[in-house]
């Protein structure tokens, strides 16, 4: 965003102030992207099916013990030991493969 503003700057502002403000608006934007690529280069990041264990789901098709549930708007086989009817609310506890262990909540 700060390198538009030194384009910006160097079309507007008069001469030698357009030069002033276009060096300004780049160091800084040279800095911003310093800081920020400091800031996150050590975060691991939070993707993949490992993030769904401990989310709610909704039970589509009954889990007896096979079935499929809704959980982020889309469908995921799913087996429930304790089973489950359609409509009711399961807590995601495991992942084999692509089918989502769940447990009646």
């Amino acid at each position: 965003m700060l390198f538009v503003a030194a384009v910006v700057l160097l079309l507007v502002l008069p001469d030698p102030w357009n030069l002033i403000g276009c060096t300004v608006a780049v160091v800084a934007g040279c800095g911003e992207l310093f800081l920020w690529q400091r800031t996150v280069r050590g975060r691991k990041t939070a993707v993949g099916s490992e993030t769904m264990i401990g989310s709610e789901a909704q039970v589509v098709t009954p889990c007896r013990p096979d079935g499929q549930v809704r959980l982020a708007g889309e469908l995921w086989d799913a087996r429930c030991a304790a089973g489950a009817d359609p409509g009711r609310l399961v807590l995601v506890v495991d992942r084999k493969g692509l089918t989502l262990i769940v447990e009646p909540k």
